[in-house]
């Protein structure tokens, strides 16, 4: 199993909880994240414009600066089935499942890890996105300013 970046998965986490609360999107269909720069691909029927993309990246990064506390817990499969979507989850997942809360702003299943705080993942950055055949890719990296 890759072993994923905790402050960009912990910013993926940030990052789709709002392109649900700003756009209805849901989660992201697929990810790639790593160490400098990570892409996230939402189904979606538009492009952004360049006042959408700001707007999206300083609501991650208020978010990021509450200082929000990234705790876990476990639940088993038949709650969690009531309260998420689990068609991503790997086969042979067991019957407890791992909850990733960030402060009461986003919860899902992840297998992943992540900061203790939402202090820790820096300042947030969009660095290109676009749009074709129903999918937009969102790119961003993270820094420390």
């Amino acid at each position: 199993m890759k072993e994923f970046n905790p402050k960009m998965h912990s910013a993926e986490h940030i990052l789709n909880q709002t392109m649900i609360r700003l756009f209805n999107t849901g989660r992201c269909f697929s990810a790639h994240i790593e160490d400098k720069k990570s892409k996230c691909d939402y189904h979606f029927d538009r492009n952004l414009n360049e006042e959408e993309i700001k707007n999206l990246s300083d609501k991650v990064n208020e978010i990021i600066n509450q200082d929000l506390l990234v705790s876990e817990e476990f639940i088993n499969k038949e709650e969690a089935a009531k309260k998420f979507n689990l068609e991503r989850l790997p086969e042979g997942t067991e019957d407890d499942l791992r909850i990733i809360k960030v402060g009461d702003y986003d919860e899902v299943p992840c297998i992943g890890p992540h900061v203790k705080s939402t202090k820790e993942i820096g300042q947030f950055k969009i660095i290109s996105y676009d749009f074709n055949n129903g999918i937009l890719r969102i790119r961003y990296k993270l820094s420390t300013q």
